[in-house]
């Protein structure tokens, strides 16, 4: 049996940085991933989505600008696309497991198990350690419906060598809605399908349809309300089944939603609760067994469950298993973002949520189309909501604009900050620019 004074399991980003965080600690430590080093993030998720929106992005600007410099509008290249993706991706799960090793974390690939409250079992090797991190994330949940081994999720999109003529998307999260925008730009023929009418739900309702109508007007079908019964094999693709609907095309990609990663854990042995969101933690982020913490996207929460989340999780977690710190965990602000086209970003208090209460925060609306900085990129629709409490300080704020990306990160700072307008006159930005008009908007 090895002992350890703490055990890592999972070797995303999330785990990694509590490894990391524990070995410079003077701590011996062992980390264990049953799948990619690297995790979903750098491997099947932001970080190659983000290499291809690239081009996306790329093909967006020359749209905007069709007339105004440019005479064509050119589909992007999935073939290129997906080399330019491979050339981080491929290097991603040599280089983390490379760079644990030489921090001298012992690494271990598999799927380990617990066989009681502080041991786990990799094949017939028995580890035990006085801490354990559970940092395991999500994966892609499959409708649970007849020819579900016809339809792939984005863990095999984003691998895929050729973009189908047609392909169709399950779901109108954000996963469904981003990749649905890459595969347009190739040119594909792409159809969304939800079962209600409500996509991306998390959002300002307003954004959301106007985010649907550009996507629409970019040759995106959606299909609302309709449950899909089947999905079927086909002479030449695969025909997709549901109450009074028939639809025909290349390929299925399932975004329905992702579930807890936490099957080949066993962590009943372990005392550790599980709830259909998660695992169970309290406060200080540890789970029913106070000897386990988990972090990361596979905790029940209602905090985003998003990487610079998971990691920000896990250097909490760091402090406490060394008693640095004992007050529960705070977050600041999280923005969240689409990628889509155009990109939609919230953050702080929601739209909805500060129109239900109005003594208390009151709702700035701006049309952003003809501010000089939308303007010079032509962009077709820019717009911005921000919530002020009563002391005019910003709370919330959300973005529906191709730099959305940009603006949302200076909202988030100044909701951290506290700022109000006045505040913004401390600083000069470089103009013209997303930054230099923060003064404008609150």
């Amino acid at each position: 049996m090895k002992n350890y004074d703490a055990i890592v399991i999972g070797g995303g980003p999330a785990g990694g940085a509590a490894a990391y965080g524990l070995k410079a600690a003077g701590k011996t430590v062992a980390i264990f991933e049953g799948d990619l080093w690297g995790g979903t993030c750098p491997n099947r998720g932001c970080d190659p989505k983000k290499m291809l929106l690239s081009a996306v992005e790329a093909r967006d600007r020359i749209k905007q600008l069709q007339g105004n410099g440019f005479s064509e509008v050119p589909y992007a290249n999935w073939t290129e696309m997906e080399r330019f993706k491979e050339t981080y991706t491929s290097k991603v799960p040599e280089g983390t497991k490379n760079g644990l090793d030489s921090a001298g974390i012992d690494t271990f690939h598999g799927n380990a198990s617990f066989i009681s409250e502080n041991e786990i079992k990799l094949r017939s090797e028995t580890f035990q350690a006085d801490k354990f991190i559970i940092a395991t994330g999500q994966k892609p949940s499959l409708l649970n419906i007849p020819g579900s081994d016809n339809m792939i999720t984005s863990n095999e999109f984003l691998s895929m060598k050729e973009m189908p003529k047609s392909i169709t998307f399950i779901g109108a999260g954000y996963i469904a809605m981003e990749l649905a925008n890459i595969a347009s730009a190739t040119g594909a023929e792409v159809h969304l399908i939800h079962h209600n009418d409500r996509p991306l739900k998390a959002f300002d309702g307003d954004f959301v349809d106007d985010m649907v109508e550009h996507m629409k007007a970019s040759g995106i079908k959606f299909h609302f309300n309709v449950d899909v019964d089947e999905v079927k094999k086909t002479a030449d693709g695969l025909s997709i089944q549901a109450k009074d609907f028939e639809l025909n095309t290349g390929a299925v990609v399932c975004a329905t939603g992702r579930i807890p990663n936490v099957a080949e854990l066993n962590l009943d042995k372990a005392g550790v609760t599980v709830e259909k969101a998660g695992i169970k933690v309290n406060d200080n982020l540890q789970t029913t067994n106070p000897k386990i913490y988990a972090v990361g996207d596979v905790i029940a929460k209602t905090e985003p469950k998003l990487t610079p989340v998971a990691g920000f999780e896990a250097k909490y977690a760091v402090q406490h298993i060394l008693g640095k710190i004992n007050t529960p965990i705070t977050y600041p602000a999280i923005p969240t973002l689409v990628y889509g086209s155009p990109k939609l970003a919230k953050v702080g208090v929601s739209i909805p949520e500060a129109k239900a209460d109005s003594d208390h925060y009151q709702v700035s609306e701006f049309d952003l189309t003809s501010w000089f900085t939308y303007h010079r990129l032509n962009e077709p629709k820019a717009a911005a909501k921000i919530v002020l409490d009563k002391n005019k300080t910003i709370v919330g704020a959300t973005v529906l604009t191709e730099q959305a990306d940009e603006l949302i990160n200076l909202l988030t700072i100044a909701i951290d900050k506290k700022m109000d307008n006045s505040s913004l006159n401390d600083f000069i930005f470089g103009y013209p620019t997303v930054a230099s008009d923060l003064q404008y908007l609150f």
